[in-house]
């Protein structure tokens, strides 16, 4: 009666857990199920819903945006910084993420720059999280190398290939602290920060910039609009 037809929907259950299971230490399961999840030759961006809508004009937006000759200058700088070629010579969005995807190269890219490395241990392991990590301590490094928040791009920003424009705006403000703060005299592809000019007045210069009455207090020297008509004035009608 009852007991069979809730043993039969035990059974037909996916949720449903065997007795046997139940002696079996938690981690080991866990630890299966993990190894099951990351070993999956598909990536996070092959299986994400196709967008649709706003999202897609987004997405579209983002890809218009990106920059095949920047791409091509910062292969060849990543390539003169660590002295090899990338794995993918193919140029486009998805052959660079490619390469980076995994994060070695950046976290090798980030250590070569550093006049002492900042990464200490990287992954070499093919699954998603392990190359995931990578990414985030190319991420923190940078910020101690330098770089402002506004600098940096989202984990998801490379791995799931969402703005690889982000991306190489990244990689130009690591070249360009690299030569900037931390003399790095290898090639450059970022724009040089302007150096420190600092300028001494003596008190008389000060003094006199006093008398001085400035375009935004006022004063035109003299000039106004009397007598000028702009156009018709404005009438507020029922």
């Amino acid at each position: 009666g009852i007991n069979a037809e809730y043993g039969a929907s035990c059974r037909t259950s996916p949720a449903f857990v065997p007795v046997f299971l139940c002696h079996v230490p938690h981690c080991v399961i866990v630890e299966k199920l993990v190894v099951k999840a990351t070993a999956d030759p598909l990536a996070m961006s092959d299986v994400r819903a196709k967008k649709s809508g706003l999202s897609a004009d987004i997405q579209k937006k983002l890809d218009a945006k990106y920059n095949i000759e920047q791409e091509k200058q910062c292969r060849e700088w990543i390539e003169a910084v660590l002295g090899e070629d990338l794995p993918d010579q193919e140029v486009g969005k998805n052959h660079f993420q490619a390469c980076l995807k995994d994060g070695t190269i950046l976290c090798q890219l980030i250590n070569a720059l550093s006049p002492t490395p900042l990464i200490s241990k990287i992954n070499n392991q093919k699954m998603a999280f392990k190359q995931m990590e990578n990414i985030e301590k190319f991420l923190t490094a940078c910020k101690k190398f330098g770089l402002q928040d506004g600098d940096l791009f989202q984990t998801a920003d490379l791995y799931e290939c969402q703005n690889m424009s982000q991306v190489v705006g990244t990689l130009y403000a690591c070249s360009t602290i690299a030569t900037s703060k931390h003399g790095y005299t290898g090639m450059c592809i970022g724009t040089k920060l302007a150096d420190e000019n600092v300028r001494e007045f003596d008190d008389e210069t000060l003094a006199a910039g006093k008398s001085v009455l400035g375009g935004q207090m006022g004063f035109t020297g003299g000039d106004s609009q009397s007598g000028m008509s702009m156009g018709k004035t404005r009438k507020v009608c029922d």
